[in-house]
This record gives structure tokens, sequence and C-alpha cells, in this order.
């Protein structure tokens, strides 16, 4: 009972439920929030005090996600986004198959080649939709294909977002008193790779029949595209656009690109003086939602953090464990609500490494099966979130011309194909490695 009744439990089953139901996914995690805060004890008015004082965890990405959409805008008004997708449709035609697992693998640059994780959804995504329309294209299953590039690459591959993400299962097992390497845990973690592959496949394959959307505005298009070739407006946004690359690379902050990206293009014209408040409310209109979204979502996340439901939540796992099939199951399925809760994979680790290493050695698990458990749980619920950005991007992006909707043209699809094959992967690749 501890376990059903624990706070993270109820207050995601409560956000899982509504949010089905069609309700606002920002009323849902306002409300799963009050849920947990008053099932762990607190009042309503230091729940509500709670989740405004946690909302600025997020707000460096809430105004990544404004600027990047002012810049995402001034792009398709450009015309570049339109030279883009008319290249992508020379180079797969009318092949849904090809066109779905290239966007996947032009995804998976986001995590490591070029880490601007989210940044490039609403600006190469939009300008597809027409392509996607034309070819009856199911757009649930470009949504899979865009968390799989968002996540896959981190969760088995040691550079960019995965060498971070390595980093800290290396630092919490370190700490907690288990040497290991990057290379150790990179050794393993391909599991969760294949796991999500073969979530991927099925997913393209089960969504391959045709959907039919109609053609409507998208946001930051350009209504008139002419001839689709590069223009000097073209070339400016381009530049604007690599700009913004190189300084977030340098200043390690995606605001401050996307704040370079979008002076280098006032200072050269690519967005004229009079068009700027278009650009910035297009930003807003495209990206606004989202981004309070996540300012929501880390309120919410600190309502957990105080009710202390996270660690009673691990803890009560412990006592009804008593056999690895059991432990690594319970430990998967605990990592998959806390991240669905706490909305950050990279934030997981550090809560449940404490318990889970001491915990896995009880059990008999090696050290290898250990790292997987470990980065596994944590990945859990990144996918299929309501509020992760692995889900919010995508929808971004696929929602441009309001026909995809985040719960269940997103959300749903992704946590069936990743989140399920993942604790499968999970399972079996614990058990294996002993």
């Amino acid at each position: 009972m501890d376990i059903l009744l624990n706070p993270i439990v109820v207050s995601v089953i409560v956000m899982s439920i509504v949010c089905l139901l069609k309700m606002n996914v920002l009323l849902a995690v306002i409300i799963a929030a009050l849920v947990a805060g008053t099932i762990g004890g607190m009042s309503v008015g230091d729940t509500v005090s709670s989740l405004i004082n946690g909302m600025g965890g997020n707000s460096e990405t809430a105004l990544s996600y404004i600027l990047l959409g002012a810049l995402a805008v001034a792009i398709g008004r450009s015309g570049l986004a339109s030279v883009v997708s008319r290249k992508i449709t020379q180079v797969v035609g009318s092949k849904k198959l090809a066109f779905t697992f290239l966007i996947a693998f032009v995804a998976c640059f986001s995590q490591n080649l070029i880490p601007v994780h989210i940044a490039f959804i609403p600006i190469l995504i939009p300008p597809l939709l027409a392509l996607m329309n034309h070819m009856n294209l199911d757009r649930r299953a470009v949504a899979c294909a865009l968390t799989f590039g968002l996540k896959a690459p981190y969760v088995s591959l040691p550079v960019g977002f995965g060498l971070l993400f390595m980093t800290i299962i290396k630092d919490q097992m370190v700490a907690n008193g288990v040497d290991v390497t990057i290379g150790d845990i990179s050794a393993v973690m391909w599991i969760g790779g294949l796991s999500m592959l073969v979530g991927l496949i099925l997913a393209v394959f089960f969504y391959a029949k045709d959907r039919h959307y109609e053609d409507l505005p998208v946001i930051g298009s350009d209504d008139n595209p002419g001839d689709v070739t590069m223009t000097k407006d073209c070339w400016l946004a381009l530049l604007g656009a690599a700009v913004a690359f190189v300084a977030q690379l340098y200043f390690k902050s995606l605001p401050i690109g996307a704040l370079c990206g979008l002076a280098v293009m006032i200072l050269t014209g690519g967005i004229k003086w009079k068009d700027m408040d278009l650009t910035m409310d297009g930003g807003v209109r495209m990206m606004g939602f989202i981004a309070f979204v996540m300012l929501v979502a880390a309120g919410y996340a600190n309502v957990l953090r105080e009710t202390q439901s996270v660690q009673s939540l691990v803890e009560a796992t412990t006592s009804i464990i008593d056999t690895k099939f059991a432990g690594a199951l319970l430990m998967l399925l605990v990592g998959l609500l806390i991240t669905m809760g706490i909305g950050t994979s990279f934030g997981t680790i550090p809560v449940i490494a404490s318990i889970y290493i001491p915990m896995g050695m009880q059990l008999g698990f090696g050290v290898p099966a250990i790292i997987l458990l470990i980065g596994i749980a944590a990945a859990l619920g990144d996918a299929g979130s309501p509020a992760s950005d692995s889900t919010l991007g995508p929808t971004s992006g696929l929602n441009a011309d309001g026909q995809h909707n985040h719960i269940w043209d997103t959300c749903v699809p992704t946590f069936i194909f990743y989140d399920i094959t993942l604790i499968i992967g999970g399972l079996i690749g614990a058990l294996m490695l002993g």
C-alpha cells in the first residue's frame, strides 16, 4: 500500500488519466502537482507556493523555446526552410519509410555531432508538413522518429549529451563505492539503444498506413515560396542559424545562441525592423505553450522533492523484492514513474543510484547489470511523458498547423514503442549480464 499511495504513483496516474481524456496538458500537470502535494501532507497553499517556487528550474529551457521559436519563424519566412524541404523531397520522393528513417537519422545528430537537442525541430519540421500531407504519412511515425533521435543517442553513445548522461552515471556509482569508467557504461548501454531501435522499426511499420491531413497554414512558413531557390534572405537566414549554432556551443547556452542568431539576422536585414514584432509573436505562438508546460513541470518536480516522495517510493520497493527478476522489474518501473514525474532522465540518476546500487548487489547483480538497470531506469519515462522535451519537442513541429495531438499522437505512441521495449530490453539484459 505504501507504493500504491505514494504521491508520485498517484499523481502520475492522475496526470496520465486526465491527459488521455484530452485535458489540457498544462492543467493536467498542475492538477498532478496539487494531488502530489495533498497526498504528501502539504496544504493546498503550500503546494501552490512550492509549485511556483520550483518553476524557475526550467526557466532557461522555457526562454530557449521562445527564442528558438522566433528564430524558426524568421528562417521559415526567409524561404530557407522551403529550400531544405525541396531538397529532402528530391532525396526521398514519396517514400514514407525512407522519409521517416531519414528524419530519425538527422535527429540523432542533435544529441552528439551537433548537440542542439530540440532546437532543430521547429526549424526543420513545419516546412515538411506539406510533403508529409502529400505522402499521407501518419505523423505518429514521425513523432516516434524524432523522439528516437532525441533519446537513443544519449542512452547508448558516449558523445555529446550521451557523454553527459554516462558521466552522471559514472560519478554517482563512484560516489556509492563502485569504480567504473565511461567505457564500462557504454559497453552495456548499447542494449538500451538497440531496444529503442527495435521500437522505432515497429512504430514505423505499425503506422505505415495512409493517414489524411488537410493542407492548412503553418506558423512561420513562407506563404509565397516562389521558385524555392536560395535568395539573399535564405543566405542571411543560413548565416543566422550558423551563428546560433556556434554561439550555443561556445557559450554552452541555448538562449545565448538563439539571441546571437536573431541579432545577426536583424543586423544584416534577414529580419526586417518592421517585422520584428511579427517574428517574436510567431515564436511565442509556436513555442510559448510548450515553454509554460516546462515551467510548470519544474514546479511539479519541486513539489515531489519537498514531499520526499521519491525517496519513500524507492525505499518502499526494497521490502517486497526477493528475486532478480522482481528486483529488475521494480527498479525499471520505479524509474519510469520518477522520470515521468520529475521530467528529466539526467535528474533521475542521482535520485535512484544511491538505492539501486546496494539493492542490486544484495540481489546478486554484477556491476554491468547494475549499470544497465540504472541507465535504463533513468531513461524510462522521458519518452511518453506529457511534460518531457522528448515529446514536447516533436509536437512543437508536427502541430504547427494544429493537426497533431500531443497526447494521442506523440506521448501514447512513444510510450508504447519505447518505454515498453526499454523495459523488456532492460530486463533481458540485466538477467543475462547477471
